[in-house]
């Protein structure tokens, strides 16, 4: 007890952020029994083959965590994924460059905001689904190239022509990166959260599968009732006027959960 110092201090913290970060994304994704049932089979591994030293059931259980790493990776290799992803996102080098004193510098987004949020009323107003994406920190490069690459500026118009029901990359997700609209027309992955409510189509569902696993800011025009949604981080605020899209946009990150928690209780009307 005497040699309990700082070092140890500072590795029970570590230990307790990476618990939390995976509970998150766990939980996130609907897995959150799976979870706790493996963290219940390491506190009997624990007690079993340390704390009582038995020796037979103890060398069985040994034996099943020796294999459980694999199994594990089956498993969640969804969320390990994401897991890797995020820890390899701009924002983290972003973050350790603040560390050691370095300014953060800060992206103007007023140039491609009111083109979307402009374009997001009109469809909405006509009844036109969308499925917009804002690209942040983490790279949408693998959902980019399941669609047409388009490189261009960002417009009014052309946001709503994309959009418009005839054309051929209305059904997709569009893109945006780097003030440019990259691609239009792309597949994104489907969230398998059960409590999404049934009146939110597949675009709902994409689109928050895509802010799940990854950083994104998703934008949703319901083409059945004419709404605005806005996903981020897994969050859904339903039924947004434009001035609460621009404010969202703007935004880096959702700070507040328990505002999301509100807004989730607007779902069923």
């Amino acid at each position: 007890m005497n040699n309990f110092g700082a070092r140890d201090i500072i590795d029970i913290l570590l230990v307790g952020f990476v618990m939390y970060q995976l509970y998150n994304l766990v939980r996130k994704s609907g897995t959150t029994t799976i979870f706790k049932g493996i963290i219940a089979f390491l506190i009997i591994w624990i007690l079993i083959s340390h704390v009582f030293q038995m020796r037979l059931m103890g060398s069985i259980l040994d034996t099943l965590v020796s294999v459980g790493l694999i199994v594990i990776i089956i498993l969640f290799q969804d969320e390990i994924r994401r897991f890797l992803m995020s820890l390899g996102s701009n924002n983290t080098f972003r973050l350790i460059a603040r560390f050691f004193g370095a300014k953060d510098p800060k992206k103007n987004t007023n140039l491609y905001v009111t083109p979307i949020v402009l374009a997001c009323m009109n469809m909405a107003r006509t009844y036109t689904g969308a499925l917009i994406v804002i690209e942040r920190e983490m790279s949408l490069g693998m959902y980019e190239q399941t669609g047409e690459i388009i490189n261009a500026d960002i417009t009014t118009r052309l946001i709503e022509n994309i959009f418009f029901k005839n054309s051929p990359l209305h059904d997709g997700a569009m893109i945006i990166s780097k003030d440019k609209i990259k691609a239009a027309g792309c597949i994104l992955p489907v969230s398998q959260d059960p409590n999404i409510p049934k009146q939110f189509g597949l675009r709902h569902r994409a689109g928050l599968g895509l802010s799940q696993e990854t950083d994104a800011q998703v934008i949703i025009v319901s083409e059945e009732r004419g709404k605005i949604s806005f996903m981020q981080g897994g969050h859904i605020y339903p039924n947004i006027t434009a001035e609460k899209l621009q404010e969202l946009i703007n935004e880096p990150l959702i700070k507040n959960e328990n505002t999301a928690k509100k807004e989730k209780k607007r779902w069923k009307e």
